[in-house]
């Protein structure tokens, strides 16, 4: 397994091939649907994503005045990232993101604006929401959460070997097409056979 610590260089992350195991650690930013529009729209942000990682959850937070800002991570597992497949490569190109965690993959759009601009798709274990919070360290801040929503607001975690493997690289991979395309040689196969 390898590490990924923000910030996230262009040269790590063309280093990386799909299928590589790798245990992210540093700043990470939450983003879903309305924060995603967001961003592709040209609006003002007010942190740098260069360098940085957008994981696609919705985190459960509870508030808690032993931490320094004020809120603890009960819950952040990935969500489903197509949803924001009409964002993401004007995100990533835009903004310099250099790593996306989610669920489920993302579409051609997305894997060319990866080659292109130098960034990864990295999958979560869905269902494993409450194990992926125990890699968050702490909650740095938080932005849009009036606007948005506790769900949909932009958190700003430190997580420390959060597990995620590379389903998208940088040379064109993804192993979501690779898993389509046998399927649909295997289901060919199988018709041809009734």
């Amino acid at each position: 397994m390898r590490t990924l610590a923000y910030p996230f260089t262009e040269e790590d992350v063309r280093s990386l091939k799909a299928g590589d195991e790798v245990a992210v650690s540093g700043l990470v930013y939450t983003g879903r649907d309305r924060l995603h529009k967001y961003l592709a729209e040209g609006n003002p942000l007010p942190v740098d994503l260069h360098c940085g990682a957008v994981f696609h959850c919705g985190p459960v937070m509870v508030r808690d005045v032993s931490c320094k800002s004020g809120w603890r991570v009960v819950a952040a597992g990935p969500t489903t990232s197509m949803r924001e497949e009409p964002y993401m490569s004007e995100v990533i190109k835009s903004h310099g993101v250099r790593v996306v965690i989610g669920k489920g993959g993302l579409g051609k759009r997305t894997l060319d604006a990866c080659g292109e601009f130098g960034c990864v798709y990295l999958q979560a274990v869905g269902g494993a929401a409450a194990l992926i919070a125990k890699c968050i360290r702490s909650v740095e801040g938080c932005h849009f959460l009036e606007e948005f929503g506790a769900t949909e607001a932009m958190w700003s975690l430190v997580v420390d070997g959060l597990p995620a493997v590379v389903s998208m690289d940088t040379h064109g991979v993804s192993v979501y097409e690779d898993v389509r395309r046998l399927s649909e040689s295997r289901l060919r196969v199988l018709a041809m056979g009734q």
